[in-house]
């Protein structure tokens, strides 16, 4: 036994139906246009840092950062110096 179904689809059935085809189509295509431009995107970055590297060592920003840390450790072992050198002859002068 056959059995037939018939739907009686209006213009504007099939038009909902197409637009949330397209909709989902669409949807699709920019997930995958997103993720492809973000993984080029971070493997251009690791790229162009490797190269930096490479050629002109560290980064700047790195650089500077080293170049803080030495600059403040040097003022504290002057700073240490300058205690040291006070509570000595403070000493002496005691003696």
């Amino acid at each position: 036994m056959a059995t037939n179904y018939h739907f009686n689809m209006s213009l504007e059935s099939v038009w909902n139906i197409l637009k949330w085809v397209l909709a989902a189509l669409a949807a699709a295509f920019i997930g995958q246009f997103g993720r492809s431009l973000a993984v080029h995107i971070i493997e251009r970055r690791r790229k162009d840092e490797a190269r930096r590297k490479v050629d002109g060592g560290p980064l700047p920003a790195e650089v500077e950062s080293t170049r803080i840390e030495a600059l403040q450790k040097i003022e504290k072992k002057r700073a240490k110096a300058e205690v040291k050198r006070l509570k000595k002859s403070t000493r002496r002068k005691g003696d």
